[in-house]
């Protein structure tokens, strides 16, 4: 298996995989059409799950720098008056602020710089998948480069590549959904007087509007356009741009950065893997742009197949823990394609009894303090949760946990006791939390398990003190109490993407352990 993986697609889901990989010692090709990174704004929102993903590949900190964090969406009613403000659930929960704005270019050139800096990352640009053949133990990719077809073999083929995927139609793997027929026009500008740090969805059934501030004068607008006022896939003329933007500000030529009519799909593939080629991103999913989560849920892929790629192709763990991939992510994404449609309809209609009718309901929602949480903290989006694929349960007490993904909250680790953040201290394999269990209870987890990275955690107002192998971490502020407090007695493990596999006492062990072999192997060579 020294074999490279090859990654279609240099968009932001492909960037991430390939660092993602990269990270954890897995040599990685990847193959671009075009000639170099994209100069169009066209993902604008990144989520606090996303920014935890890049924190694993040691980029957190530099997206932060391009980034408008702690950004939300405000709603406005059919006559242009504000509903409400939706921030999100509780803020850094998983170490982030819920929402951010940014830049598609620059985050492109700003993952592209640091896969350039890694070791055995080969990035070519100008370069298209044209055919992929079967081999034994891996795959031949055709890659065509100028007038040449070169024969590259591989270990993996990961379609990054977009709704129009070259590897799924390669692959002949259909898509199944809907193609809807309104047209809208998009507009990145600059020199943009808005310094809102939210979204602004306008609800008015006569034209509706989305308009999102960016950084540094940015701006888009989103229009939906009356039939006969432009076909998808145009490109709108000055004077239509102006028309429309004209409301909310002067406009000149220059200042159109980028602008096209679209129209969206809401589409699943129907299987999101064939032999030793993979789907992520859009090449996998398709969904309106009203939640902001079509890049999100992509790089959600990103974060859930990366790891368990680099665990087969470094021979520590079976080639079967490649088939939970769509098993876990394939129920969020499918219920984000259905909720982003619906809430286009909801939020965009075009209907003004629809938008009478909205507009009362939000407004009796938020009269009661459950109806204000459900809107403004955004719980009416999806929450992922793997019911199956890599998940054990026990049937042992409350299991509420398994299956969502763990909180990030800042913990005190000895001997400094300085906080840090929670993933900087389960290290980036399988963790092992043991919620204040006894030194008995660890020894019988420690032969059940596969090695695994193994970490004590002290609840309540105590001091966190590390034992032989384990690492300890207490509570900063409360919010690893609140976390885990329902876990208290029992082991908590959790993926290397930070979704929880399984909660169970310590008589279950062996059972949980009977569970990961069907998939993880336990070898010399595996550390923590």
């Amino acid at each position: 298996m020294n074999l490279p993986v090859l990654i279609v697609g240099a968009g932001p889901v492909g960037l991430t995989m390939a660092n993602l990989l990269a990270a954890r010692g897995v040599p990685v090709v990847l193959a671009e059409r075009n000639a170099a990174t994209s100069d169009e704004a066209k993902a604008i929102s990144l989520d606090d799950e996303s920014l935890r993903t890049l924190q694993a590949a040691g980029l957190a900190e530099a997206v932060l720098g391009i980034v408008v964090p702690g950004t939300g969406t405000r709603y406005y009613d059919r006559k242009g008056r504000p509903l409400f403000h939706a921030r999100g659930p509780e803020p850094y929960r998983l170490g982030y602020t819920f929402k951010n704005q940014f830049a598609q270019p620059e985050l492109e050139r700003l993952l592209l710089q640091a896969l350039k800096d890694r070791d055995g990352a080969d990035v070519r640009f100008a370069t298209e998948l044209v055919a992929v053949s079967d081999a034994a133990d891996g795959a031949v990719a055709h890659l065509r480069a100028g007038d040449g077809v070169t024969d590259l073999p591989v270990s993996w083929v990961l379609g990054c590549d977009g709704g129009r995927s070259t590897i799924r139609e390669l692959r002949r793997i259909g898509m199944t959904g809907t193609s809807h027929r309104d047209v809208w026009l998009v507009a990145d500008t600059l020199g943009d007087e808005h310094d809102e740090r939210y979204g602004m969805h306008l609800g008015r059934p006569e034209r509706p509007t989305v308009i999102v501030p960016g950084r540094d004068g940015r701006c888009r607008y989103e229009f939906r356009l009356r039939p006969g006022e432009g076909d998808s896939g145009a490109r709108p003329d000055f004077a239509t741009i102006e028309r429309l933007v004209s409301p909310y500000r002067a406009i000149t030529p220059d200042q159109v950065e980028r602008c096209t009519n679209y129209t969206f799909n809401a589409v699943v593939a129907d299987r999101w893997r064939d032999g030793r080629c993979f789907l992520l991103g859009d090449a996998a999913h398709m969904m309106p742009p009203f939640a902001g989560q079509g890049l999100n849920s992509g790089v959600r892929d990103a974060a859930n197949l990366a790891w368990k790629l680099a665990e087969v192709w470094h021979g520590r763990a079976a080639e079967s823990l490649l088939d939970t991939y769509e098993a876990e992510r394939r129920p969020h994404a499918a219920a984000m394609v259905e909720f982003s449609e619906r809430l286009g309809r909801v939020v965009m209609t075009v209907d003004p009894m629809r938008g009478r009718l909205r507009d009362t309901a939000v407004r009796a929602l938020l009269l009661t303090p459950w109806g204000r949480r459900y809107l403004c903290e955004m719980r009416f989006r999806p929450r992922a949760v793997h019911t199956a694929g890599l998940v054990v349960r026990t049937g042992q007490g409350d299991e509420r946990l398994v299956g969502t993904q763990l909180p990030q909250p800042r913990v005190l680790v000895p001997p400094s006791l300085r906080p840090r953040l929670l993933d900087d201290v389960l290290g980036t394999g399988l963790a092992l939390l043991g919620v204040d269990v006894g030194a008995a209870a660890w020894d019988r987890a420690a032969a059940a398990l596969p090695p695994v990275t193994r970490v004590e955690v002290r609840l309540g107002e105590r001091l966190p003190r590390p034992r032989g192998e384990r690492q300890a971490v207490a509570d900063a502020d409360g919010r690893l109490e609140a976390a885990l407090a329902g876990a208290r007695g029992r082991f908590v493990l959790v993926k290397p993407d930070r979704y929880i596999a399984a909660v169970f006492p310590p008589d279950q062990a062996a059972r949980v352990g009977a569970a990961l072999a069907r998939h993880i192997t336990v070898s010399p060579e595996r550390t923590p």
